[in-house]
């Protein structure tokens, strides 16, 4: 062995002050990683003393006091050489220069190549918090070997010395770190213990803590997860599932699910949040590396339309990235991420199978996920058909329920079009559907994919006005000067006027138009105020959409009241004003030309009520 003199200091092969530097500002998101880094090399030190004697003993103590944090392991220890090799170079193998190497060796590089150590950061990490970091270790590949002591202060300098055999009997190694100046809020006990439980609790050994106050070193590592322990009853299961969702998530979940990969090496449950949360909003997931905790904001994990869930899982065939904070995006993640959408898709059809109940649960608060899914998936759709509720001219109720009263299905683009036609459909067993929702036209427009013998179309004028009873012909023909008055008043807004009797009475006037003729309108409008060029251009686009429409009901007794004025002038400020309310309650946007016949009806209305109070006051006085 090579021999080294504790006098003689030594400087890292890196510029340290710069390493730091990169890790805290750069790289890491928090110093509270160098945790994870303590119990890395832990692990990564008892996997290669078991690969080397398996019956040799397991353990790993973390304590913190005093501004100190120490951990130690019985794990497979490093000599003097190695000590310099290992921990003053970054990216330096295990394996010696000349190519031997023995079991030891091998299980410790293989260790440190398959997990998160394999980006040689390693304990230099440690230095985002530490002013001074001491390491003694004991081989357990060489029992002659004296213990070593290894001293790096953050300036970059260490030195490596032998000790004693009486200073560690025993192989394995010992991390004490002294918190350097602004850092000492790292090494409080009860933040190094909440830290240990978060990184390390999946972690395959035995992990205890020990705040310095006389106490039972408490235990770190919870084992097996809770989704693979053994349970008396499903429902004790679901139990305890929603238990370890609300002290990790901070939510009581709806229902949890399998997310088994045994193939890919996944092992986890996703739980289903009990509100409605946004489409657009990335979810973040936990995910732990072979037990150790990797991150908790992998919003790369499941499929964009799993919003409705937050995942935990373990795995060890996922790649992180080189901050080992969040998982790398590679064919291995998106063939995980396939996978893992197939097993929520397929929980939503097991449900739907076996439990109902619970399936409509879940699509009080997650129906608009659910259409997101089905856009995509024609399987899903078919499935969730019978389930996806939908606002109907009929109630809410779904598409299958809807499909069984109308085989020619209708819809609205907008909510306020369709909630000032939903009462008029309803009594004339018209099947309209509300579309101005998320998703809800795409998936209508999927609609006669899976049901073929249905019809879908947009809603127009005149499937409306087709379905609302005609007055009698000597009755209109009777009304003539009054809708020919009507019609007159309102050609310069484009739209027509025509009589109906429908329900419900108290309705005494429906404006109806459609995207064509809002197009139209559009176009008739840009050509009044365009030049000579674009009038020619949008004249030569003139097309034979209909008009809109307003329908008025012969049913009820204003329009009565309104068609036998004998006022020409009158009959047509009021016609203007039924327009008006119509186009209110359509709460479409005003146009300035609709803005000034409202304008204009209304103080026709207030002038023509103060001249006939005039005109009675002047009766009574000369009586």
């Amino acid at each position: 062995m090579t021999s080294t003199s504790p006098s003689t200091p030594h400087s890292f092969q890196v510029d340290l002050r710069g390493l730091v530097d990169l890790l805290s500002h750069h790289l890491y998101s928090s110093p509270r990683v160098y945790v994870r880094e303590l119990l890395q090399n832990a692990v990564d030190a008892i996997t290669a003393r078991h690969a080397l004697d398996p019956t040799a003993e397991i353990r790993i103590r973390l304590s913190a006091a005093g501004g100190r944090v120490t951990i130690e392991d019985s794990g497979i220890g490093l000599t003097a050489d190695e000590a310099h090799s290992l921990l003053a170079t970054i990216g330096r193998s295990s394996k010696r220069a000349g190519g031997g190497s023995d079991l030891n060796e091998q299980g410790l590089e293989a260790t440190r190549q398959e997990f998160l150590g394999q980006f040689g950061i390693g304990l230099l990490a440690c230095f985002v918090v530490a002013r001074q970091i001491r390491v003694v270790t004991r081989s357990a590949r060489d029992p002659h070997a004296a213990p070593v002591e290894w001293l790096a202060t953050d300036d970059g300098a260490y030195t490596v010395r032998e000790l004693p055999h009486e200073a560690r009997p025993e192989p394995g190694t010992t991390v004490v770190l002294e918190a350097r100046p602004g850092a000492a809020e790292w090494a409080v006990p009860a933040k190094v213990e909440e830290l240990a439980r978060d990184y390390g609790s999946l972690l395959p050994y035995e992990i205890t803590f020990d705040d310095g106050e006389g106490g039972e070193p408490r235990p770190v590592t919870d084992r097996p997860a809770v989704w693979d322990r053994p349970f008396p009853t499903p429902d004790a299961r679901r139990v305890a599932l929603a238990g370890h969702c609300a002290q990790l998530f901070g939510f009581t979940p709806l229902d949890s699910i399998d997310l088994d990969l045994p193939v890919a090496g996944v092992r986890g449950v996703a739980y289903v949040l009990p509100e409605p949360t946004s489409p657009a909003h990335r979810a973040g997931h936990r995910v732990h590396l072979k037990g150790m905790l990797l991150t908790e904001r992998a919003d790369n994990l499941l499929p964009d339309w799993a919003f409705f869930v937050r995942a935990v899982l373990d795995t060890d065939t996922l790649r992180p990235t080189a901050s080992r904070e969040n998982l790398y995006d590679d064919e291995t993640l998106a063939a995980v991420r396939e996978a893992l959408g197939s097993r929520v898709r397929g929980w939503l059809a097991e449900l739907a199978a076996s439990d109902p109940d619970r399936l409509a649960a879940f699509l009080q608060v997650h129906h608009l996920g659910v259409k997101s899914m089905a856009r995509h998936d024609s399987e899903l759709l078919g499935l969730m058909l019978p389930w996806l509720p939908f606002e109907t001219s009929d109630g809410s109720m779904s598409l299958q329920e809807f499909a069984a009263a109308h085989t020619d299905i209708h819809f609205t683009r907008t909510v306020e079009e369709f909630r000032q036609i939903a009462p008029i459909a309803a009594a004339h067993g018209l099947g309209v559907i509300n579309a101005g929702y998320t998703y809800d036209a795409d998936l209508l427009a999927l609609l006669p994919a899976v049901r073929p013998e249905l019809k879908v179309t947009e809603l127009n004028a005149g499937a409306v006005t087709e379905r609302l009873d005609p007055v009698p012909t000597a009755a209109e023909l009777a009304l003539a000067p009054f809708l020919a008055t009507a019609r007159t008043r309102l050609e310069p807004q484009s739209c027509d006027v025509v009589l109906r009797a429908f329900q419900p009475v108290a309705v005494p006037a429906l404006y109806l138009d459609d995207r064509q003729a809002r197009q139209e309108r559009d176009r008739t409008a840009a050509l009044e105020t365009a030049d000579s060029l674009w009038s020619g251009i949008l004249g030569a686009l003139r097309g034979s959409a209909p008009r809109a429409r307003l329908v008025l009901n012969h049913n009820n007794p204003l329009i009565r009241r309104i068609a036998a004025l004998s006022d020409e002038a009158l009959t047509g400020t009021a016609v203007e004003s039924l327009y008006g309310q119509a186009l209110l309650m359509s709460q479409r946007p005003l146009r300035p030309a609709d803005s000034t016949l409202l304008n204009r009806a209304f103080l026709g209305l207030l002038e023509w009520a103060t001249h006939s109070t005039d005109d009675r006051d002047a009766q009574e006085d000369q009586k």
